[in-house]
């Protein structure tokens, strides 16, 4: 690249940054020139657009020129003219704009011009974030159904505030909080918006000095709000993002030290990993943290000389290594997998950014906290064990593989040899495919490291001929995916070496190193290993033969493409490396093979020319005059020895086979083609006469590759270096290139240029094929015919000719046709993409102009003769196709390569280096790409009378009489309408005509709908244009001449294209002041390159002004014109009920916010309301709904003033705890003070939101202002809008009313029908702007169908009612007192019958009423409703259904009320306490998700935090005392038979003889309350676990393991698994412990058993919690302590919870453990004939002794048998040994030896895959023992 000083005398301004490869194509000199005109043109042009007013046209395309200009020639402009252009975008996205399309396109762009953050910096450019809040917030707001945003418009606008967020002024960040911190109440949904938000906008890169006004201000409060939530809620993810982006722009400036366990700890449960032997599968899935984010936390945490991050990332894969073993597979796998890849890949971007990279936008990172060498491989080796079991995933080994790069990028000297170690063994056997494949896929990512790292891992490169020659048996014909991952593998190997012999150099050079030497002696190999490749290359290609002969070819399957692709592209990459000896051998190899083979031509044909191709490729100057010669005498030879062949429609394989290969070699240099000109044109010639339709369309083939290989323009070679091969060896030697990268300023990459006599072979091609053709189809008629078969052969050479031919045939050129009004030109700027500007003409014009008029008159002829000629009509339409688009390069072909090109650099590419550092051939490939992009960009495309006239062709074949001509025609017609803006102008009346007129044929109708269906997500019906809309919407509601099913589909899959693709646009358009100041300033202080004269005059702004006007009127009439031409249909009486349902649909359409809809509108909707048609019936529904949302009257509001509400004195806000507070106190009910009169409603302030004030107050709290400034609500008809009269008018009429409400009660499906909300928003719609006017009429009709209790009906019925009442009581929001107090004496009759009568099949409903009533709603508004729900819920009325709906409504009524009913939950828990022993099991149950719902608010968020609600360990305190009978006791009786009844039988029997029956069954039953309550409380609680729950920690143990009542234990059991499973309090830790300490010491051995896989879940739930010394000690002393247990099972549990313990490297196994265990079992056990019953200690005197002694044995063994089982995939050291110490006891007393041969038998299966690596830990003596004893004696020896 040139110095910024050459680059900016050239430009005539420094370029912010300029694409690398533009300045390296052959014409780059050219380039300037033609950036700065486009430059210029942009800025003008779109500054103009702007302050002429012109949004919408002029402007958007200009934005689009914008997008298109950096793509091509990346930041090509000043630094100046880059902040005027992102102010002028900012200012275009945030101004007031409903064309969400447009503001989607907006927000792309300036999401682009921000996108590099090294260009612009703080200083340079200033943003404001409130804007931008408000474009958030509109993806959000649903202004009644009336915005319909385009897909993806939520994450654009996110990505562009993500973007903007480090320009916010250093005052944003208060602003942000005081915004946002309000919303942060924990039990209401706003706290997700108010965490994402601040996710969102909260900047973190202020640099240092202003971090006391960034992140100083939130960072310590929002820890403490992380932490305080305890139930990984789905709004922590928000958090955690936030906190990741904060450390990784922050690196070295905060201590995360105090927080780090319990970030790990988090990390660790957010897998939701299986424990124990005991599990609870949670369904976390949407819980769990964005592990991008986590992992770029963790490594930004990194650093330091106390590097404690590193410690806990060790510990954390020594707990995961297991779950990431292949047996191991679950739900898990995925995300580890992910975890595994990004964490390595965070590490090597921040070693990049601290040593490689200049990240001047970020802070810098303090020399002490940057890495040190020693912590990179201390990573490395923590990650490692991990990777190496992760490769071989039965998820596949993507993830690991790229995990393994990174790594190995890092450290390779510490990576490749133990990867190594793996891969061979993997490639020397032949029975486990999957290894094999595992480790190609992973060599592949580390090819690279291997081959760079000389000074590390110098051994590196002597691998390489190794593993290329085990590999070669990987091509094998049988396993398509082995072959094609060997295929990558070898690709990837040989893209990086010069494959030369060097072996000669040993002799010639005497400066070499013995590794060189090694090396160089080594590549003698090369020339063997290639020819062996292409032996197993030419086996591949037969068997594929063989294939194709057995089998049906008539389509290619897609793994012979894929196939296709892999073989050309490795052989390409092999010879291209090679030395000219090298190939001269593999090239005489091939040619071998071509010349002595024949094959078909449709698959393993295909593979050979294409494997052919490739060869010849890469020297053409050798490989041409080789092949050329012969086939072209081969193919002449045979055409004069069958002069008949031509007439023949088969044709003989040899010939095939030749003309194949001839046509495939043509994809070389045209410069070298030139040689062998005369024969070529003669076989062209002769072959495209052939009739055989195969013979002339390879012909073609030929013709077209020869034609791009004389034309176009592309590179030569791509060698992994620019050195010649053949050099001497004292002047280069290759091995020292092996892996080099390409270095980007050095390339010097030979490219191919059209020489003039190249252009002169196409030309004469052209005048000698092509030009006849054109003349023949200029004479065909009626009166000169032309077999179908002749014309479909020249036709095909005209498509293979401009196919060829295209990047030097001139543009179509013409008259230009006008289709849209501009203020500005709409010119789309194209690019150079060709030498000297030479064309090929036909006869001195236009070739492609030609090309249109023969054609053209071929088809009128063929229109006219022979319509039914379907295949020539299909020629023509890819023929007109390739006039318009085609310039050189398919679209389809472009985009493969570029996402392979992509795909490759991601897997090759090496971070840790300077910038573009990558392969040479990968460069020379971008840069080939850069030119064909260009070439896409060739056309201005300019829409011309020729490009109407090939329109309107291919609109006359869209609606033509047959299938396919129409289907082709179409797909071409809107590739063309995509490409050529608003060409769509040009069917439009043509299409509307054939959709109206009802004589037209059915064909023309169809074809008519197919085209305006559109193909994909397109569609004509969805353009954002009123002028349009009004032609087709029309015109598809007149559509109805046809009743076939396949024409409504089409019509109905239209509707839907509508539905969801037709985003709201704009009916008027402001612009803003801001936005036409900006576009002033660019174009008055931007910098060169500026055309002249381009800032407007006061008389074209006053111009623009008109012009929008005119604009807006226009708008505003189309739209206008369009609701009124519908409704007109639509009341015509003349459409079927089908057409007359998508005239209501079109309507529903129209209801804007810029525009107050019309009377007639709404009333047709109201009247329809009570249409006889359902789908009516819901489109008016959701129609009136929404208009009345538009009709709004907006009420006055006013500033609360908190003081003087709160009576508490003055409020600091930034010194507020969240909680209940003294000044928030004024918020929350207490039903003792019941509001009875209008003076004291009055005085008080509602305030509807349930979030405001909890967590800290708004700048400006307001509430609706008093009744009396509020609009007015009883209003007659005459005070109304002519709108509202006739809604009025409907509900006014009592005929009306009743038939509304008889549909409403309808059952549509009884197993779906549920509550309505857009009923109930309809009616809350009504009564909201019209007041308590209807309610008269609605009275009767609600009451009757509240109180149906008919046997059929009664669910639809209420369901009705309640949907009307609900709309009743959320629209009388603002209704005064009196007509409250009315309305509430009237409901609560009402709804005191329904509580006394609900029904299962009405409960669910009732249910969601009561909690859509009091969502939102100040609670002293339903002080009526709260009232009625807490008269004696369990009156035992309707028996225990009865009491548990009640209770149900009562739970749904609470719960939107969240903080702010505190004394009503303690009312509620009063009334509770009585009844918790309730005798009926759903009542219990009930209870308990009621006590959950009522105590969810028993949270504090920081130490000074407090709540007024009811609290958990005072409703544990209470019941403890009742329960503590059943802490120790032991069941007399166990009856395994005693099942549960549905009357509540006895439970438990008696623990003590003085306990009395009733209070015990009692305390069951409240026990079970608890337990209902407790295992639903953990699954949903924010807060922490009190530590009295930890009391009953013993008693449910005792429970679960002695209770004989099913329901109990499984009761337990759940609460147990809850308990094992939660997040403990750091404080807590003890008394956890400490309660497992007491149960261990239970009289009951059940629960001794079950408490160890509490203890087991409990810590690795809580891992990073409980590392603690004394935390460690205590529970090793407990697992020794129950290891030598009296009872077998507990023993038994203990070694099992000891060996998981050891594998999470939780407890360390060291010596001292080890001894404890041998000393065990070496206790002598004096041998007794007959020993007691083991399951107890036994009562004997004289048993004791042995039995003890025995039970210590056992210990010891057990304990070594847990040492064992705590390595299933691995052998260390000792294992062997312990092995053999095992083996002595085989023989023991049981159950030592049943121990024993359990433990030994599970290490044989666990260890049995990779026996042969695990077998080298032993010694020969070892081996022995362990044989003698896993294997069985034979019965004959």
């Amino acid at each position: 690249m040139k110095c910024n000083a050459e680059r900016e005398t050239a430009l005539g301004f420094l370029p912010q940054k300029e694409s690398e490869f533009s300045v390296l194509l052959p014409y780059a000199d050219d380039i300037d020139v033609e950036s700065n005109a486009v430059l210029a043109e942009i800025k003008c042009h779109l500054g103009r657009a702007v302050q002429l007013r012109d949004i919408k046209i002029g402007c958007r395309h200009w934005i689009v020129q914008l997008e298109r200009y950096i793509s091509i020639y990346g930041y090509k402009f000043s630094k100046t003219d880059h902040v005027l252009l992102v102010k002028l975008v900012f200012d275009l996205l945030t101004m007031p704009l409903k064309e969400y399309a447009l503001v989607d396109k907006f927000a792309v762009v300036l999401a682009t011009l921000l996108k590099k953050r090294s260009l612009l910096s703080r200083d340079d450019l200033i943003l404001p974030w409130r804007p931008l809040y408000k474009l958030v917030e509109d993806c959000t707001k649903d202004v009644g159904g009336c915005r319909v945003f385009t897909v993806n418009f939520e994450t654009r606008m996110k990505s562009v505030v993500r973007a903007c967020t480090p320009y916010f002024h250093e005052d944003a960040t208060q602003e942000i909080l005081d915004e946002f911190r309000p919303w942060l109440c924990p039990f209401d949904m706003m706290v997700i918006g108010g965490l994402q938000c601040l996710e969102l906008f909260l900047p973190t890169s202020l640099p240092p000095e202003l971090h006391h006004k960034g992140y100083n201000l939130w960072l310590d409060e929002f820890l403490q709000l992380w932490k305080s939530f305890y139930s990984m809620p789905s709004w922590e993810g928000s958090l955690v993002n936030l906190f990741s982006r904060l450390a990784h722009d922050n690196v070295g400036y905060i201590d995360w030290t105090p927080h780090i366990p319990m970030i790990f700890t988090r990390l660790l449960r957010s897998f939701n990993l299986p424990v124990g032997t005991k599990q609870l599968v949670q369904n976390n899935q949407h819980n769990t943290y964005d592990i991008q984010n986590v992992s770029t936390w963790i490594i930004s945490m990194m650093g330091g000389s106390n590097d404690v991050i590193q410690e806990h990332i060790t510990k954390l894969f020594k707990a995961l290594h297991s779950f990431f073993h292949p047996s191991n597979a679950g739900r898990w796998s995925l995300r580890l997998g992910s975890f595994l890849q990004n964490l390595p890949k965070s590490l090597v971007k921040r070693i990049r950014r601290e040593r490689y990279k200049d990240c001047k936008w970020l802070s810098p990172i303090p020399d002490s906290h940057k890495l040190t060498d020693v912590q990179v491989t201390e990573f490395v080796e923590s990650l490692k064990p991990s990777l190496f079991v992760a490769i071989f995933s039965k998820m596949g080994s993507q993830d690991a593989s790229m995990g393994l790069r990174n790594l190995a990028t890092l450290r390779p000297e510490i990576v490749i040899p133990p990867f190594l170690e793996k891969m061979y063994p993997a490639m020397e056997t032949l029975i486990e495919p999957h290894r094999l494949i595992a480790c190609m896929v992973c060599i592949v990512h580390i090819a690279r490291p291997m081959l760079t790292a000389k000074q590390h891992f110098p051994e590196g490169p002597s691998h390489v001929l190794p593993l290329l020659n085990l590999a070669l048996p990987g091509i094998d014909p049988n396993d398509f995916r082995k072959t094609l991952v060997t295929l990558q593998m070898i690709s990837t190997f040989v893209t990086l070496i010069p494959i030369v012999d060097s072996s000669e150099a040993v002799h010639v050079l005497t400066d070499l190193t013995e590794r060189e030497r090694e090396l160089c002696s080594a590549t003698a190999q090369f020339e063997d290993f290639v020819l062996a490749f292409l032996d197993r290359i030419f086996n591949l290609i037969e068997s594929n033969s063989q294939d194709a002969s057995l089998s049906v070819v008539e389509r290619q399957l897609l793994e012979h493409t894929v196939l296709e692709v892999g073989i050309g592209s490795t052989v390409s990459a092999m010879l291209q490396q090679c030395s000219t000896a090298i190939y001269l051998s593999a090239l005489k190899k091939i040619h071998r093979f071509i010349t002595s083979s024949v094959f078909e031509v449709k698959v393993s044909g295909k593979l050979a020319a294409n494997f052919c191709r490739a060869a010849v490729r890469i020297k053409p100057e050798i490989a041409l005059k080789m092949f050329i010669p012969q086939l072209c005498s081969s193919i002449q030879s045979f055409l004069q020895d069958h002069p008949g062949a031509y007439e023949e429609e088969h044709l003989d394989n040899a010939f095939m086979w030749n003309l194949l290969i001839l046509s495939q070699i043509m994809r070389c240099n045209g410069t070298e083609l030139m040689v062998y000109k005369t024969e070529l044109l003669e076989v062209v010639q002769a072959t495209l006469k052939l009739k055989c339709v195969q013979a002339y369309e390879m012909a073609g083939q030929l013709l077209r590759f020869l034609l791009r290989a004389l034309t176009q323009i592309y590179p030569l070679e791509f060698r992994s270096v620019e050195q010649d091969f053949d050099q001497p060896f004292t002047d280069y030697l290759p091995i020292r290139d092996w892996g080099t990268p390409g270095d980007i300023d050095n390339l010097h990459v030979q490219w191919h240029l059209p020489s003039q006599e190249e252009v002169s072979f196409a030309q004469e091609l052209l005048d000698s094929l092509l030009l006849p053709q054109l003349e023949f189809f200029h004479n065909i008629s009626a009166d000169n015919e032309v077999s179908k078969e002749d014309l479909l052969r020249r036709l095909n050479m005209v498509i293979e000719f401009i196919s060829g031919a295209g990047s030097h045939l001139a543009p179509l050129d013409g008259e230009k046709v006008h289709l849209v009004d501009s203020q500005v030109p709409l010119i789309r700027f194209s690019c150079y993409a060709r030498l000297n500007g030479k064309e090929l003409t036909a006869k001195g014009k236009n070739v492609r102009e030609s090309v249109h008029d023969a054609v053209g008159h071929l088809l009128r002829y063929l229109k006219t003769s022979r319509e039914d000629d379907t295949k020539s009509l299909f020629h023509i339409i890819r023929i007109y196709e390739l006039v318009l688009m085609h310039y050189g390069t398919v679209r389809s072909e472009f985009d493969n390569r570029w996402k392979s090109f992509h795909i490759v650099k991601t897997s090759l590419e090496n971070q840790l280096v300077a910038k573009k550092k990558h392969l040479r051939a990968l460069l020379i490939d971008r840069m080939q790409l850069q030119h064909e992009l260009r070439t896409f960009n060739f056309c201005e495309r300019h829409f011309t009378d020729r490009h109407s006239d090939i329109t309107s062709s291919l609109l006359n074949l869209s609606v033509s009489r047959y299938r396919e001509v129409r289907k082709k025609a179409q797909l071409s017609l809107h590739k063309v309408l995509r490409t050529y803006a608003f060409s769509y102008q040009i069917c439009l009346n043509t299409l509307v005509e054939n959709l109206i007129n009802p004589e037209v044929e059915e064909h023309v109708f169809k074809g008519s709908l197919h085209t305006i269906q559109g193909g994909g997500k397109t569609c004509l019906a969805n353009k954002r244009n009123w002028e349009t809309l009004l032609k087709i919407w029309p015109g598809l509601v007149q559509a109805q001449h046809s009743e076939k099913p396949s024409i409504l589909r089409v019509i109905e899959d239209i509707m839907n294209k509508v539905f969801k693709g037709l985003e709201t646009f704009a009916v008027l358009i402001d612009t803003t002041s801001e936005v036409i100041d900006s576009a002033g300033k660019l174009l008055s202080e931007g910098t060169a390159p500026m055309l002249k004269d381009s800032l407007a005059t006061a008389e074209e702004l006053q111009s623009g002004v008109e012009y929008e006007k005119s604009k807006n009127e226009e708008a505003m009439k189309n739209f206008n014109s369009l609701v009124e031409k519908i409704i007109d249909l639509v009341q015509s009486g003349k459409l079927t009920w089908k057409f007359n349902q998508i005239g209501y649909e079109f309507l529903s359409l129209l209801i804007h916010e810029d525009v107050q809809p019309s009377p007639q509108f709404v009333g047709i909707f109201a009247k329809n309301f009570a249409s006889d048609l359902l789908y009516v019936r819901k489109l008016s529904l959701n129609a009136v709904a929404t208009v009345l949302e538009v009709m709004k009257r907006k009420p006055k509001k006013i500033v609360v003033d908190l003081e003087k509400a709160a009576g508490v004195g003055p409020i600091n806000n930034s010194t507020l705890a969240p909680g209940d507070r003294e000044d928030n106190k004024w918020l929350q009910y207490d039903p003792v003070n019941f509001i009875s009169s209008e003076e004291e409603w009055n005085k008080h302030t509602f305030i509807e939101k349930t979030h405001w004030g909890y967590y800290c107050w708004p700048k400006e709290l307001k509430t609706y202002a008093p009744y009396h400034e509020l609009p007015k609500l009883d209003r007659t008809r005459e005070e109304l809008t002519d709108s509202e009269k006739a809604v009025y008018d409907c509900w006014t009429n009592p005929e009306y009313v009743a038939r509304v409400f008889e549909f409403l009660a309808l059952e549509e499906d009884k197993n779906t029908d549920k509550y309505r909300t857009p009923v109930v928003k309809y009616f809350k719609c009504l009564f909201r702007n019209f007041g308590d006017t209807f309610l008269e009429q609605c009275k009767p009709h609600i009451e009757k169908y509240a109180k149906d209790q008919s046997h059929n009906k009664h669910a639809s019925s209420q369901r009705c009612a309640m949907e009307a009442l609900a709309g009743l009581i959320n629209g009388s929001k603002i209704w005064p007192y009196k007509k409250l107090e009315s309305m509430w004496d009237w409901i609560t009759p009402i709804l005191e019958h329904v509580l006394a009568n609900l029904t299962v099949d009405t409960l669910e409903d009732w249910s969601a009423f009561f909690m859509h009533i009091c969502e939102n709603r100040a609670p002293h508004k339903l002080q009526w409703l709260y009232k009625l729900l807490l008269n004696n819920p369990l009156s035992g009325e309707g028996g225990a259904f009865g009491d548990t709906a009640r209770l149900c409504v009562l739970q749904q009524a609470i719960l939107q009320q969240e903080w702010r009913i505190p004394q009503y939950l303690h009312a509620i828990v009063n009334y509770l306490r009585p009844h918790m022993a309730h005798n009926y099991k759903s009542v219990r149950d009930r209870m308990g998700t009621l006590l959950v719902s009522i105590l969810h608010t028993d949270f504090t968020i920081s130490p000074a935090s407090r709540t007024r609600c009811p609290s958990r360990a005072s409703i544990i305190c209470s019941v403890l005392s009742q329960l503590e009978q059943f802490r120790d006791f032991e069941s007399s009786t166990i009856d395994g038979n005693n099942k549960s009844s549905t009357a509540e039988p006895m439970e438990t029997d008696a623990a003590s003889s003085s306990i009395d029956e009733e209070d015990k069954k009692a305390a069951i039953r409240l026990c079970k309350t608890v337990t209902q309550w407790l295992s639903a409380w953990f699954n949903r609680s924010l807060s922490a676990c009190p530590e009295e729950v930890f009391q009953l920690l013993p008693i449910i143990e005792n429970l679960q393991s002695e209770a004989n009542d099913e329901d109990l234990r499984d009761d337990c059991k759940m609460v147990l698994l809850c308990l094992s499973r939660v997040l403990v309090p750091e404080e807590s830790i003890s008394v956890v412990l400490a309660t497992i300490k007491e149960v261990s010491g239970l009289k009951s051995w059940h629960a001794r058993a079950n408490i160890l896989n509490y203890m087991q879940q409990m810590v690795f739930c809580n891992f990073f919690m409980v590392q603690s010394k004394e935390h460690k000690h205590m529970v090793q002393t407990l697992l020794l302590h129950l290891l030598c247990d009296e009872q077998l099972e507990v023993r038994e549990m203990a070694a099992v919870t000891l060996s998981g313990m050891i594998h999470c490297s939780y407890v360390e196994l060291d010596k001292d453990m080890l001894d404890h265990f041998e000393r065990l079992r070496s206790t002598k056990v004096k041998k007794i004939r007959k020993i007691g019953n083991d399951q107890g200690a036994g009562s004997s005197t004289d048993s004791n002794i042995p039995l003890q002694r025995l039970i210590q044995r056992h210990a010891g063994v057990l304990g070594l048998s847990a040492c064992v089982q705590a390595y299933p995939y691995d052998v260390p050291d000792f294992i062997p040994q312990v092995l053999v110490d095992l083996s002595v006891h085989v023989n023991d007393p049981q159950p030592i030896g049943k121990t024993v041969t359990k433990t030994l038998s599970d290490f044989r299966r666990t260890h049995h895959d990779n026996w042969h690596d695990h077998k080298r830990m032993f010694t020969d003596d070892q081996l022995v023992t362990l044989t003698e004893v896993l294997v069985s004696p034979n019965y004959y020896a």
